[in-house]
């Protein structure tokens, strides 16, 4: 191979993978959102500030309406979940960081009071479930029974996912559990 060959491949390398590296370091150069201030508590991974929402990273929290079972007995958990996360919010003056966006449009955040991670102290209380990034956090909760842990309880994105199909269905019942087991079908059958 002649040098003046290679110098010219090697050249060609180097800015081949120049370009790479600007494009990757453009794709990862997105604004990071920070946020301090009073923040309206929706449900207990979401908050809002200034006519934006922004859900709280790494966690998934009991719907608002959504009941969990503790000794038998009915518990608003959904509502439970939203009081955590006010009652937290509310110790000192939050502040959230994010820069990636859900499916939704929402900001996805990670808030922070001092030195408490409210993301994690939500999974930590049983008032959310890891969804991604709290795993010893989960674990402690239901060593401790804490929130949820204390009793029966189903997923939030199962609980979202039941409230989808019977408002599909137009709540009713029969035409949910037939709607279930067609995409069932359709699922094992494609």
């Amino acid at each position: 191979m002649r040098p003046g060959r290679l110098f010219r491949d090697g050249v060609a390398t180097f800015a081949l993978l120049a370009v790479l590296a600007l494009f990757a370091l453009k794709m990862n150069n997105r604004p990071e959102f920070v946020e301090k201030g009073n923040f309206y508590v929706i449900d207990g991974d979401t908050l809002s500030i200034n006519g934006e929402r922004l859900r709280l990273k790494g966690i998934d929290a009991p719907e608002y309406r959504q009941r969990c079972q503790r000794n038998g007995v009915d518990w608003g958990c959904g509502e439970e979940a939203r009081k955590a996360l006010a009652t937290l919010v509310k110790t000192g003056m939050p502040e959230c960081r994010g820069r990636d966006r859900d499916r939704y449009g929402r900001l996805l955040v990670t808030c922070m009071i001092g030195g408490l991670d409210i993301n994690a102290a939500m999974v930590r209380n049983g008032m959310a479930l890891s969804y991604g990034g709290y795993a010893a956090e989960e674990r402690t909760a239901q060593e401790a029974k804490a929130g949820v842990w204390a009793g029966d309880f189903e997923k939030p994105r199962d609980y979202r996912h039941e409230e989808q199909m019977a408002h599909a269905n137009g709540g009713d019942p029969i035409a949910g559990l037939f709607g279930y087991l067609r995409q069932l079908v359709e699922w094992i059958a494609p």
